[in-house]
């Protein structure tokens, strides 16, 4: 049976690509869910060029003709969650009950810009200048490129696609080269949305050739990133060579603090689900439990035996706990940060092995460390696997100066029942977002998202902050 190939959709026409790449499951490697396109420089160049010249009337159009295009594109997302969630699954390796839950959202997420949209609102002040009157609007930005990662393949571009649309940019979406098909299913959604050609253009390929472009295109006005610290960065020095706005996401290395007089049961269970659900592979992941000495060896064994009936297995299969690791590459950069923990001298407690199941996948079982230092690579780099340590402190002082020690700061977490350290940690921890008594992976999509220090640069994403990317300031004076 041949193999469906699948285009770029670039001014409203789906357009071969130079060359085509296999989309395999990391479940089972025998199952190749089509052949996605892989874009030459030329492609970018028409995709930039739609995107402009589509600008001026969408930008300037109803407001409404733009919510019911978006309202639309998320009631077919939510129609069809579970056959989307069948091909995140299968293209990225969560397990079914995630992928459908990641499609639901970006079907709302969708729907929530819809009502943004009609939202948008700015100022009239008086001058000090008397018979003057002073309006500030805001206004979208111009042509936006997307960069986005593999680990959540339809809910992140949904996350930058829907307010960029929503309050006027035209987009050029270059998705990761690993997971192009829910970024392709998405785009074939919008095109059947009624948006006017160019404003939404999907170009897929290699990152060093098409992501390098669209970063130093003349024609983008703004680059949105989601995807690791290196090229992030890299990222931003170009935007600010080039006067360019740019919004990064980016690394982390979260933090689960686990007081002595948590509710134990609780503490493991959402030290469980933030380490190792999403096969880890979430960037608010945490793989550090620092957990203060009168807990500990409780923690540690109760972690053990929680972990022991995790179910590693096929995406798709019914009670899968965790599917595999994305791709070969990542599956071997897991296990040689096990080999790295056991080097500087952390116990491995249990797991950190690969699997042969019976289809051939990227399996592994979860890893946990015990007696791990702040100072070990396996606490101070993202690994961004099934792969968390636990460093024991003293107390609560000590948990806080742990959990600020990193470059990073996206999301962090404490289990506790004292309202004075929950208050304390709140307030005092250098991430981001903060959970307590509850996983530091579970964000909601109507409320900011974004870190601190290394893990993010430039305006929050989602909820009502996404405008401070989206859009631009204009104060404009008119003589009365």
């Amino acid at each position: 049976m041949a193999v469906q190939q699948h285009h770029n959709f670039i001014g409203g026409e789906w357009l071969q690509g130079e060359r085509y790449s296999p989309n395999v499951n990391p479940s089972n490697l025998a199952d190749v869910l089509g052949e996605y396109a892989q874009a030459h420089a030329a492609q970018l160049e028409a995709a930039v060029a739609a995107a402009t010249a589509a600008f001026p009337a969408w930008s300037t159009g109803g407001i409404q003709a733009r919510s019911d295009a978006l309202d639309k594109i998320g009631n077919e997302i939510l129609a069809r969650k579970e056959e989307l969630g069948e091909l995140l699954a299968r293209e990225e390796g969560k397990t079914r009950a995630e992928a459908m839950g990641e499609a639901a959202r970006a079907g709302q997420i969708f729907k929530f810009f819809a009502g943004e949209c009609l939202r948008l609102a700015g100022e009239v002040v008086p001058s000090v200048r008397p018979g003057i009157g002073v309006e500030i609007t805001r206004e979208p930005v111009g042509v936006v490129g997307l960069v986005t990662p593999w680990n959540f393949p339809i809910a992140i571009p949904a996350w930058k696609i829907a307010p960029a649309l929503a309050f006027g940019n035209c987009v050029v979406l270059k998705p990761a080269d690993l997971v192009p098909g829910c970024a392709w299913a998405l785009a074939e959604i919008i095109s059947r949305s009624g948006i006017p050609a160019g404003v939404f253009n999907l170009v897929m390929g290699r990152g060093s050739v098409i992501g390098n472009a669209l970063v130093e295109h003349p024609g983008i006005h703004a680059v949105s990133f989601t995807g690791s610290v290196g090229v992030g960065r890299g990222i931003a020095v170009r935007c600010a060579q080039l006067g360019k706005k740019v919004q990064l996401e980016m690394g982390g290395k979260n933090p689960q603090v686990v007081l002595d007089d948590a509710d134990l049961a609780q503490a493991v269970e959402l030290s469980v689900q933030s380490a190792f659900y999403s096969t880890g592979q979430r960037c608010t992941a945490s793989s550090r439990l620092i957990v203060t000495e009168g807990i500990y060896p409780k923690f540690i064994e109760a972690m053990k035996a929680r972990m022991e009936k995790i179910k590693v297995g096929d995406a798709l299969a019914q009670g899968t706990d965790i599917g595999p690791v994305s791709s070969l590459s990542q599956l071997e950069q897991d296990l040689d940060y096990v080999g790295i923990g056991q080097r500087e001298g952390a116990t491995l407690a249990t797991g950190g092995e690969r699997l042969k199941l019976g289809t051939e996948g990227f399996y592994m079982t979860p890893a946990l460390f015990s007696e791990s230092s702040p100072s070990m690579r396996i606490n101070r780099e993202e690994i961004f696997g099934p792969v968390a340590s636990v460093i024991r402190v003293k107390n609560y002082e000590e948990a806080l100066a742990t959990a600020n020690d990193t470059e990073f700061g996206l999301s962090a977490g404490i289990a506790t029942t004292s309202l004075k350290h929950a208050t304390h940690f709140k307030r005092h921890s250098q991430a981001g977002m903060v959970m307590v008594n509850l996983p530091t992976a579970g964000v909601d999509y109507h409320v900011p998202f974004g870190g601190r220090k290394g893990s993010s640069y430039g305006p929050r994403e989602q909820g009502r902050y996404a405008q401070e990317f989206f859009t631009t300031v204009k104060t404009a004076y008119t003589l009365a």
